[in-house]
């Protein structure tokens, strides 16, 4: 028996070949193998950037339910003077505020927070990290102080979501002013859970998010609903100058010959019951 050792780094490893071992055979092994290395390593370090990459972003949509224009008020000084600025210390930036158009007529105002993370431990353990937080505190103090009969909102509620494989929050590209911008939210609500994963998959298998793309829609996030009201659901957000841009971008949208073919598929036939679409201008402070 023969006996061969191999160093690396100090640490030794011993191989044990027989006296009948053909070794020619045995170097052209080695050498196959040594040239190999390489390329399996670089595989395996596309693997992981990729996997890093492709890592599901999660998004929260928090709306503040108000009764009148003195709570509207309240929760805009929270968000801009506390909210905001305790999120981008805990590497959150882009935070979007936004009011639906017409908030000021309507009987129940709403603010509309979107909110991302980069994983599901920032989610979760966000809560602790902000009651931590003196300046926090401070900051917001008439906000986290508040009586019983002087309360800031209504009711809040919450919808979280997981976004699409391979999508993450985009920053639009617009030219105008914050303010006079026109982002649409749209909500699909499937009949099933069967159904709903084949509208996702047209989406993404089946491109649908490339048309929007192409179009320049100026997407800000695609997701899944993993806990609100209304499920099976997915919601996503499209961004605009203004309703003109929005209305001629749909009309283009609906001509599209690939759009076309892909909705006349039979596969993606009866996905959606219900689709729902909510216009909003962001706040002079939104961070999106």
């Amino acid at each position: 028996m023969i006996k061969i050792i191999f160093i690396d780094n100090n640490n030794p490893t011993c191989i044990y070949l027989s006296p009948y071992l053909n070794f020619k055979k045995f170097a052209a092994m080695i050498l196959k193998r040594l040239l190999i290395l390489p390329f399996l390593f670089t595989l395996l370090c596309i693997s992981i950037v990729s996997y890093s990459k492709s890592k599901e972003e999660l998004y929260e949509i928090r709306i503040y339910h108000l009764k009148n224009k003195e709570q509207e008020n309240r929760i805009d000084a929270y968000l801009k003077d506390a909210f905001l600025p305790v999120m981008k210390r805990n590497g959150i930036h882009k935070v979007g505020v936004f009011k639906p158009i017409g908030n000021d007529t309507a009987k129940t105002r709403l603010i509309y927070l979107l909110i991302p993370y980069k994983s599901e431990k920032q989610y979760f353990n966000l809560s602790a990290q902000l009651n931590k937080d003196k300046q926090f505190m401070l900051d917001g103090q008439e906000y986290h102080n508040a009586a019983y009969n002087n309360i800031p909102y209504n009711r809040i509620e919450s919808i979280l979501l997981k976004a699409f494989y391979n999508t993450f929050l985009q920053q639009p590209v617009l030219k105008n002013d914050l303010v006079k911008r026109i982002y649409e939210l749209r909500s699909y609500e499937g009949p099933t859970e069967k159904l709903f994963r084949n509208k996702v998959h047209m989406f993404n298998e089946g491109q649908e998010t490339e048309i929007f793309r192409r179009l320049g829609f100026n997407p800000v996030f695609y997701g899944e609903v993993l806990a609100g009201s209304r499920t099976p659901n997915l919601m996503y957000m499209t961004s605009f100058e203004d309703m003109v841009s929005r209305d001629a971008h749909w009309k283009e949208f609906r001509i599209d010959p690939f759009w076309k073919k892909l909705s006349a598929m039979p596969f993606y036939k009866n996905n959606v019951s219900k689709s729902s679409i909510i216009f909003l201008q962001p706040t002079s402070y939104s961070g999106i």
